[in-house]
Formats: C-alpha cells, sequence, structure tokens
C-alpha cells in the first residue's frame, strides 16, 4: 500500500483533526451541566421564584386597590387641568360602582368585588403610583413582560433562568399558560437573543389531565430506554453537525428541548395533576382557567420551577372599554384563586421565598370613555400614567400602601415607580444585581432593564 500523502490529504487530516478537536470539547460539554443548572446569585437572594398573575388587558386601580372618595364626590365634573392623553377621548370623572372598604389589620381599603384578596392583603405589598410609558397594549405588554417597548427583546422570565438557572432539571424553569394567547402572544416570553434554553414553556391550560394540558407527553412506541438510546444517538449526530459548521443557536434550542421534554414524561404528570389535590383545596381555587392555572403555578414553583406566569385568559379580557362592571365577573373568577394560592404558599413556608405578582399592563382612567366605538359609555380608557399592582412574599413589605396617584387616581404623584424600577427590584430579591446581568448581543451589552431602572429600597422589608 502506498504511503504517499499528496497536500489535498495533509489538509483533509489536519482539518478533521481541528474538527475532532471542537467536536470533543462539545461532546464533553453534553456531558456537563446543563444550560438550566441552578448558578449562584450576585449576592445572597431573598427570593426564589416568581409566580405572575397577568391580569391582560388592564384592570381599573380606581376599582380595585385604588380608593378614590373623591372620584364619588365629583362625578360627572370634568377632570381640573384637563384630562390627560390616553389612547381614546374621555370625558367627565366617572365614580366608582364597587364599594370599597379597609381590609385586614393593616385596613387597606379594598374594592368588594375582591374579598378573598381583602382578606389576605395583610400579607401583601400594594403599590399604588406605577407608571409605564404609553398607553397602548402591545407595547405595555412587551414593556412589563420584557423590559422594552418593542419586540425582540427576551422576557423577564429568560432573562431570570439565563442568570439563575432553575432547580429542577426534569421540568421547564420557566413555564407560561395561558388557555389560548394574550396580546402579541408568544414574544411575551421570547429568549429572543439569549440562548433558545431559556424561553418560556408555553402550556395552553384548558385541559385537566396531563397529558392532555401538555400534549405529545409520553412516546407510547417506545420504552424510556430506547427513547435514551435515540436522545444519546441524536445528541452525538447534532455534536458532529456543530463541530462541523459551527454554533447553531436553534439547533441547540432545539437538542435542549428535546432533553427537557425526555425527563418531563415523569415529572410533568405529576406536577400538572391537580386532581391529586384535595377536593377542597381545589374548591378554594376555583373551576376556571385562570384558577386551576393559579394551583398548577403553586405545585411547579414546589418542584423547584423559577418563574410561572399565569394569563388570565386569551385577548385582553380586562380591557373594560364599554362597562367597568364588567369587572365584577372577572374579579369573580379570579378573587378566590389569587386568595387561594398566597394562603397556601404561606402555609407551607414558601412565600416568603416566592414573588408573586398581580396587576395589568397599565391601569384605566378615571374618567369616562366617550370614543364613538363603545355603544355604552358605563367603561374607562388605557391609562399608563398610574395604576395599581399588588405584592406578596419575596422579601417585600407587608400589609402597606406605597405611593399614590393624584385625588382622582389618574397620574402617580408620590413615590413613582416604572416598570422597569418594579423590574430592577425584583432581581434584586432574587440576588441579581440588574445592572450586572447583561448578555451581549450586535456589539452591546443589553439588560431588562436597558439604562433605567432603579432598586426602590422602601418596598423590601
Amino acid at each position: 500500500m502506498s504511503t504517499r500523502c499528496t497536500r489535498r490529504d495533509l489538509l483533509r487530516l489536519t482539518g478533521s483533526g481541528l474538527g475532532m478537536v471542537g467536536l470533543s470539547k462539545l461532546l464533553a460539554d453534553q456531558s456537563g451541566a446543563s444550560p438550566l443548572a441552578a448558578k449562584p446569585p450576585h449576592f445572597p437572594a431573598k427570593a426564589k421564584h416568581v409566580i405572575h398573575l397577568f391580569l391582560n388587558g388592564a384592570p381599573s386601580q380606581v376599582d380595585s386597590f385604588d380608593y378614590k372618595p373623591e372620584l364619588t364626590k365629583h362625578h360627572g365634573k370634568p377632570y381640573p387641568g384637563g384630562n390627560l392623553r390616553t389612547e381614546r377621548k374621555t370625558g367627565s370623572l366617572m365614580r366608582s360602582p364597587f364599594e370599597f372598604s379597609p381590609s385586614g389589620e393593616s385596613g387597606i381599603p379594598i374594592s368588594e368585588i375582591f374579598p378573598r384578596l381583602g382578606s389576605v392583603i395583610d400579607k401583601c405589598l400594594v403599590i399604588n403610583s406605577m407608571h409605564t410609558d404609553v398607553p397602548f397594549h402591545e407595547p405595555s405588554l412587551f414593556m412589563f413582560n420584557c423590559g422594552q417597548r418593542i419586540a425582540g427583546h427576551p422576557s423577564y422570565g429568560s432573562w431570570l433562568t439565563y442568570g439563575l438557572g432553575t432547580e429542577n432539571q426534569d421540568l421547564p424553569g420557566f413555564v407560561v399558560m395561558c388557555p389560548g394567547l394574550p396580546v402579541v402572544g408568544p414574544q411575551l416570553w421570547t429568549s429572543a437573543y439569549l440562548p433558545g434554553a431559556y424561553q418560556g414553556a408555553y402550556v395552553r391550560n384548558t385541559e385537566l389531565e396531563p397529558e392532555k394540558l401538555v400534549p405529545f407527553l409520553r412516546n407510547r412506541s417506545r420504552s424510556r430506554a430506547a427513547q435514551r438510546e435515540q436522545m444519546d444517538l441524536l445528541g452525538r449526530l447534532n455534536a458532529i453537525h456543530l463541530g462541523r459548521d459551527g454554533p447553531a443557536p436553534q439547533l441547540e434550542a432545539t437538542i435542549h428541548s428535546m432533553e427537557v421534554a425526555f425527563r418531563m414524561q415523569a415529572e410533568a404528570t405529576d406536577a400538572f395533576d391537580i386532581r391529586k389535590e384535595s377536593e377542597k383545596t381545589r374548591e378554594r381555587y376555583g373551576d376556571s382557567e385562570f384558577a386551576r392555572g393559579c394551583l398548577i403555578a403553586r405545585r411547579l414553583v414546589e418542584r423547584g420551577v423559577r418563574v410561572v406566569q399565569v394569563y388570565y385568559g386569551n385577548m385582553q379580557p380586562w380591557d373594560t372599554h364599554e362597562d367597568i362592571q364588567r369587572m365584577r365577573t372577572l374579579a369573580a373568577k379570579s378573587d378566590g384563586a389569587m386568595a387561594a394560592l398566597i394562603q397556601d404558599l404561606e402555609a407551607s413556608g414558601l412565600l416568603g421565598e416566592t414573588i408573586v405578582l398581580i396587576g395589568g399592563e397599565f391601569g384605566r382612567t378615571p374618567t369616562v370613555e366617550v370614543a364613538g366605538v363603545t355603544k355604552l359609555h358605563a367603561g374607562r380608557d388605557h391609562n399608563n400614567h398610574g395604576f395599581s399592582v399588588v405584592v406578596a412574599g419575596g422579601g417585600f413589605r407587608r400589609g402597606v400602601r406605597y405611593g399614590a396617584t393624584d385625588e382622582f387616581g389618574f397620574k402617580a404623584v408620590e413615590k413613582r415607580v416604572h416598570v422597569r424600577d418594579l423590574h430592577a427590584t425584583m432581581l434584586h430579591q432574587m440576588g441579581l444585581d440588574h445592572e450586572r446581568l447583561t448578555y451581549r448581543h450586535s456589539g452591546r451589552d443589553f439588560r431588562l432593564t436597558d439604562v433605567e431602572g432603579e432598586v426602590i429600597q422602601a418596598l423590601l422589608a
């Protein structure tokens, strides 16, 4: 046999050798830590998990958590100084159709449509001075979820799992539940330019049985051992491909998703099965899709999932342009579940390390909407100038109202809190410095809070 080696052979052999060097690293990485392996925070954390109960469509603050008796006194009169700019034309001041009463030992006034949430208000912080940039759903949803008004940036759930990983490698680190899709949809839980492993796992929570809730959860044609062999073979083939062609974020995200899906076959059937809860517990939460989502959120956090978002419903159910009375029906399907979640987390000791955030993307005007698109003029327009959120657990203060809007509830005027401030403060409680949690992309370092955001220490216990 000839031992002659041409220049072409030399180049081929040398190239293969270099490729195998890269491939060996990729194969070693495959057997190493998962991208979602738990990571140390920047400093000791007060909280480990986030549950966000998103009342998408934007509930009215002056009909829920921001009591304004002046609205009743001045009902039907113009807003002093002229109405602030919002999405649509509004008219005179309109009183709330709901009664408010002091709740808990703290005496925080809460609307009658949230009696059970009022019963646990001593465990909560009510922020009455929130504000955001614009009075439109899409940019405000992006702001609340991704810290920016435009698409193309990672959600805060992705930032958190990127920074901290998650405690349970057999479940996704970031789970999003909605019976359909909110306005904008999957871009609200995207990982964008972060690695795909940090994207939210969407669950359409319309079913009760786990295997219907999470489609194709089990592979009924292959044993777990056979599936493991398939996964290992695919892993080796994919590593060869990556070693030859270089980094491929979409492929790497797919590989990770397949691995998580394989491991979920055992864990998810238990975590998502609320039938394992007692009948009394299920009754406390209620039987709406949102209520079941709250119960699943508790079960996921108990199993180490880092971030869970529960959207109230499809599109924007809290968008009450025509008739604010709709909030009574909406609240009836969510009030008990939100209270039960807080109670259960407190009873298990998890509330101290779990941030529970309740609210929408902005608020609503204290003035009546009079735009021509409405048939009934008994509703309120969008309001980015001032609104409320409720926060429980995670080292936030309890039984306190923070900040204030003006006497009619239109604009935040005292101790104002921007959405980016809230993000910075939540990250702080999770042990992350919002200015240090960055990712290099397109020639610059990006972060959740952009170049703004301040940790509001007065919100913290």
